[in-house]
């Protein structure tokens, strides 16, 4: 175990290195494209690959656990019926007409479920979180992350231009940012330029697309374990680490954690998902992802636009 954990320390390093160098590529990003570049050149000792296999699997868990620390249930809901209304039915079309459109494209359905679940939602913490309930090759969540950085990153400069040329309000481009704009990160990047309210505003819509990420993960563990057969290893009904997530949603909500706490929280929960993530690239082969590349690309523009289509027309009819 000691030489992995080793190694996954010193990447987590080296990104945070990467990222205070390069602000716009974030730390699990670094991250990542650090686990693909020591496993293709390669670069790991074989000792190393017990600890690293152990920090993917389970430091992957913890990440998304602490991630419910950021979700207060009395913030979310003073967005309004009209808001929330939209959000569902924007990540509820979105995840299923990306796998939809995975399927049409031959791609597999655990690269079109990662999407889906990734575009969806909350972007790489998503794709994190799905990854362990369904059938799929390290690739397949590789591949997600990266369209969900490619992606991602457009939105952030295309939005902002859309909606001054649109003649949004802070407020009004806020939301469709935070409906919209994959990451978390993303979301507060886009949202900047037009100002405070537009910044809040898109954060809290877009942590109530973040809450739906406990009840998606575990209708896809149902039709998972209606897909496998009884005697073969099936996903639980209700995976540990989303009741982990949920219960740390609650805990948030209780307000009984003070700010410098729920700080920390957010600083470890993204040092986590970074070291998984790494452990992930690991098992990369860049060959590999050649082979699906173009269609994946088609994909993830397809379903950026979708959400994007979707945010906007929810939006204007219920928000």
């Amino acid at each position: 175990m000691v030489p992995g954990l080793v190694v996954v320390a010193v990447a987590v390093g080296l990104a945070a290195v990467l990222h205070a160098a390069i602000p716009s590529v974030g730390l699990v990003t670094a991250a990542l494209l650090l686990g693909v570049l020591a496993g293709n050149l390669p670069l790991l000792p074989a000792a190393a690959s017990v600890g690293v296999t152990w920090a993917t699997r389970r430091l992957l868990r913890a990440g998304v656990v602490l991630l419910g620390l950021g979700l207060s249930i009395p913030q979310l809901l003073g967005v309004g019926p009209g808001v929330l209304l939209a959000v569902l039915l924007t990540v509820a079309g979105t995840f299923v007409v990306t796998v939809w459109l995975g399927r049409l494209l031959g791609l597999s359905r655990g690269l079109s479920l990662c999407v889906g679940t990734g575009f969806a939602v909350c972007g790489a913490s998503a794709v994190a979180a799905v990854e362990g309930v369904i059938r799929r090759e390290e690739r397949d969540v590789v591949t997600a992350i990266a369209l969900v950085t490619l992606y991602g990153s457009l939105a952030v400069a295309a939005l902002p231009l859309a909606g001054g040329a649109l003649g949004l309000d802070e407020q009004h481009l806020g939301r469709w940012i935070g409906l919209s704009v994959h990451e978390v990160a993303q979301v507060v990047a886009a949202a900047a330029p037009a100002g405070e309210e537009a910044v809040t505003s898109a954060v809290v819509v877009k942590l109530s697309r973040v809450v739906l990420l406990a009840p998606l993960i575990a209708a896809i563990s149902v039709v998972e374990r209606r897909r496998r057969p009884t005697t073969g290893t099936r996903p639980p009904l209700i995976p540990l680490f989303v009741a982990g997530f949920l219960a740390s949603v609650a805990l948030r909500s209780s307000g009984l954690l003070p700010d410098v706490v729920l700080a920390q929280a957010a600083t470890l929960t993204t040092v986590l998902l970074a070291a998984a993530l790494f452990g992930l690239g690991t098992t990369v082969r860049l060959a590999a992802l050649r082979r699906t590349g173009p269609r994946a690309l088609l994909l993830g523009l397809a379903s950026t636009l979708v959400v994007t289509g979707l945010a906007w027309s929810t939006l204007w009819a219920l928000g």
